[in-house]
């Protein structure tokens, strides 16, 4: 009888690869987990149930097909391992570094349910793909026959470009515009190296160009070129994202020195660049030598405090209203940036802001957890007279972000938009009530997953497709 390759749980614990101590990592930028080696990623696949109804699958935005890939790569099927992935998936060892699996698949694995820990899905997933570029496995698209038909997309973020890679595949001619000089969105300046070092995303970026994909970037869309773009392609996909800062109405909130947490990030990725950053280098978006309090407890708030603690800050401290169990973010960032010395004062809020010109001080408001409110999750309330100073030479705000106002921005009035200011789009395609014009990703979610944004840019462009080859049909009718 063959041997068995998985359910190999019991016999063998979860083990992450290894973690760069903290006394090292935080004097960097590099990524902290050292990638799987072959035997290490099978063995760790291998403690996969491959369950009858695998939830892990069914929790994942994109549906991936984990299960076959584990077995596949279990079995030492690594290039089929790596199809199957990809098949699923734009850019999965993207997914393997930045997604919450702790809130996703390996959130929802059977195994860990039954105490014996989760499977390392990220991890083993971010290998897979690895070695799928070192290999050579990872090749430009080649469309079987190329369309006559081009679509322009208005931003080059996951969504977008998840978009572009599958309308690319099927022939059609892509255009992708963007503002910045570099593709990538958040994934090249919002998000800092040591999660997601940026030679992984400007390779995706060089493939899709490779692959006939063209880029016009530093491309501020106003109303004539909104105008422009619909008028050169035959379908229009806004991917633009949602990079409106949320702000803090309060006392001393305009003082220097409290900053936005997107301009914070994109500095200091600028400047792993090697650019010319002001704002860096005259100190502004530059924690060196600071107490710096980051106001927030989402992803976007762990990725500031622990680049603050990279920065060389004399002390990072994380303000949140409520408590460890509710804090939006994921656990593991949280646990990573308490290793590297990060400290959070949970149940703790703003109330104004001390200083001349120059913020010195956050005055703090103590608060416990009352009842519910309408999303289920318990209130903060006040407790008075508890409020205190928290000294800070910077402070940063990771409150959050929401849509630009773009029926002004791209002289659009009649633009379908939320009362959030979401673009208001149909349900997996993507589709608005303007002719030809689709919306992906967060401008259509609101702040969300990137792996979500990957899932919306592939339906969008199905459903494109879907259109383009039904435009013969309906015009001969």
């Amino acid at each position: 009888m063959a041997k068995q390759p998985m359910l190999k749980f019991v016999q063998i614990d979860r083990d992450m690869p290894a973690k760069r101590d903290a006394t090292v990592r935080r004097e960097d930028f590099d990524e902290i987990y050292a990638e799987y080696a072959a035997a290490k990623a099978e063995e760790q696949a291998s403690r996969c149930s491959q369950c009858g109804v695998p939830y892990c699958q069914s929790h994942c935005p994109l549906h991936n097909n984990i299960p076959d890939w584990l077995h596949l790569t279990a079995t030492g099927r690594l290039e089929e391992a790596y199809a199957t992935s990809q098949a699923t998936n734009t850019f999965p060892e993207i997914c393997g570094r930045i997604c919450p699996q702790d809130r996703l698949c390996e959130g929802n694995c059977v195994i860990e349910q039954s105490g014996h820990g989760t499977v390392t899905i990220g991890s083993v997933e971010k290998y897979i793909t690895d070695t799928a570029w070192d290999k050579g496995w990872v090749l430009p698209n080649a469309p079987s026959r190329e369309r006559s038909e081009s679509v322009g997309i208005i931003g080059a973020g996951p969504g977008g470009l998840a978009a572009a890679d599958m309308l690319r595949k099927a022939g059609v001619q892509v255009t992708v515009y963007d503002r910045y000089d570099r593709a990538g969105g958040l994934l090249m300046y919002g998000i800092p190296g040591f999660k997601l070092e940026k030679d992984v995303v400007q390779r995706r970026n060089d493939l899709l160009a490779d692959g006939g994909v063209t880029f016009e970037l530093n491309c501020d869309v106003d109303a004539e070129k909104f105008a422009e773009i619909r008028e050169q392609h035959n379908a229009v996909i806004i991917a633009t994202g949602v990079y409106k800062s949320r702000d803090l109405a309060m006392p001393g909130s305009g003082l220097a020195g409290i900053e936005k947490a997107i301009d914070f990030l994109t500095a200091s990725n600028r400047k792993s660049f090697g650019d010319a950053v002001e704002e860096f280098d005259n100190g502004r978006l530059n924690a060196e030598g600071k107490k710096v309090v980051v106001i927030g407890g989402g992803d976007t708030a762990m990725d500031c405090v622990r680049t603050s603690i990279r920065q060389g800050a004399t002390s990072v401290k994380c303000l949140y209203r409520r408590d460890r169990a509710n804090m939006p973010g994921s656990m593991r960032e949280t646990q990573n940036a308490e290793e590297e010395g990060v400290i959070f004062e949970w149940l703790s809020a703003p109330k104004g802001f001390t200083g001349d010109d120059t913020v010195n001080g956050v005055l703090v408001q103590k608060m416990r957890l009352g009842q519910p409110d309408a999303s289920g999750r318990q209130a903060p309330e006040v407790i008075e007279g508890a409020d205190y100073v928290e000294e800070a030479d910077l402070v940063i705000k990771a409150l959050g972000f929401e849509p630009e106002d773009l029926p002004t921005l791209f002289g659009q009035p009649d633009l379908p938009v939320t009362r959030w200011g979401t673009v208001k789009a149909a349900f997996q395609s993507g589709e608005t009530e303007m002719e030809g014009v689709y919306a992906v990703g967060d401008i259509v979610r609101g702040a969300s997953l990137v792996v979500w944004a990957i899932k919306d840019g592939r339906d969008c462009a199905e459903a494109i497709l879907k259109k383009l080859d039904a435009a013969p049909a309906i015009a001969a009718e």
